[in-house]
């Protein structure tokens, strides 16, 4: 194997869980050279990636039929000796398949994963950096780390430094109260009762996010004065930089969880609509998920935009006072 292309063109936090098996992957062809295929938004995640050659981008969601084209023909110049897709989308497939990628490993799902030349199922019941994983034991029957990894630059570091000074002189956590699906999101007045409290316990209060939770760190900012706002202004790698600063994260199910995993700084999560099952829960010991056991739980893959019975229980359930009690025994 010379050279090996890894794609994954879903979401931010499915890039990241891509991280263990780029790792892996090179591992096992120490020799060759690995290039990932992600969407522009995740591109910055792999930067400074000691495992990957070059990362190239798929801008799959405009001119859709113009870009699969140019991308087709950008991968066949490649000339690549295997593909290796935990995405599983027809698209990825037909992607692999029409650039004459000779091996192309994937998941037995999907609309067309007959145009795989090696595939396996999709394991249920393990997280989904594991789940990624079991795309190499097509390949190789030893057992890999699942540990994720990102690698904010020497600048990044001193960027994310100069951000957090004026909380220096205390243990700092980090909030993220945004997510691209609103009933992911625990409710903004509890965030800021936290956020309250936290700062009357002498912590430090870092708001996370990017430009569109802008509105909701300055709901919560209206509570807690004292809280630094970085939502918007920091790009991927430099807010892992601040997260790796963080005491603790307490977020929702969304990027800013795989965010904190990767640089293993602890996390207390909220889960509503989805749930552990699905493979994307915190995975580092002393990380804890907050959820509600309900029947209408799960409710989608991703979490609707309005709760389906209207009264958004799995969240509103998880009281502030519940949280702060349960971060006061785990800081100590």
């Amino acid at each position: 194997m010379k050279k090996i292309l890894i794609i994954q063109t879903a979401f931010i936090g499915d890039v990241i869980l891509t991280t263990p098996l780029i790792r892996a992957t090179k591992q096992l062809y120490p020799n060759a050279e690995i290039d990932a295929l992600v969407v522009p938004a995740a591109a910055k995640l792999l930067q400074n990636n000691p495992h990957l050659r070059s990362v190239l981008t798929d801008s799959k969601r405009d001119n859709t039929l113009l870009n699969m084209g140019k991308m087709i023909k950008r991968i066949k110049a490649e000339a690549y000796d295997m593909a290796i897709s935990p995405h599983s989308s027809g698209r990825t497939h037909l992607l692999m398949y029409l650039a004459r990628i000779p091996i192309r490993v994937g998941f037995d799902r999907g609309t067309m994963p007959f145009l795989l030349t090696a595939k396996t199922a999709h394991p249920r019941g393990i997280h989904k950096a594991k789940k990624n994983l079991a795309l190499l034991k097509l390949l190789d029957p030893r057992d890999f780390d699942f540990q994720t990894e990102l690698y904010p630059s020497e600048e990044d570091q001193a960027y994310a430094e100069s951000l957090l000074s004026p909380l220096s002189s205390k243990q700092i956590i980090a909030l993220a109260p945004g997510s691209v699906w609103a009933t992911k999101c625990w409710p903004t007045e509890y965030y800021a009762d936290l956020a309250m409290k936290l700062d009357k316990a002498g912590y430090g209060v870092v708001l996370i996010g990017s430009q569109d939770d802008l509105p909701k760190c300055e709901i919560v900012k209206e509570s807690c004065p004292k809280a630094l706002i970085l939502a918007g202004k920091t790009d991927l790698l430099q807010s892992a930089a601040v997260i790796s600063r963080c005491k603790l994260m307490i977020c929702n199910d969304s990027g800013a969880l795989h965010l904190a995993n990767a640089m293993q700084t602890r996390v207390v999560a909220f889960f509503g609509p989805t749930t552990k099952s699905f493979g994307y829960f915190p995975f580092r010991p002393g990380d804890y998920v907050f959820e509600i056991p309900l029947d209408c739980r799960p409710c989608s893959s991703h979490g609707p935009m309005k709760c389906p019975l209207k009264h958004h229980n799995c969240m509103r359930n998880i009281l502030p006072s519940t949280v702060f009690s349960y971060i006061q025994e785990q800081l100590v």
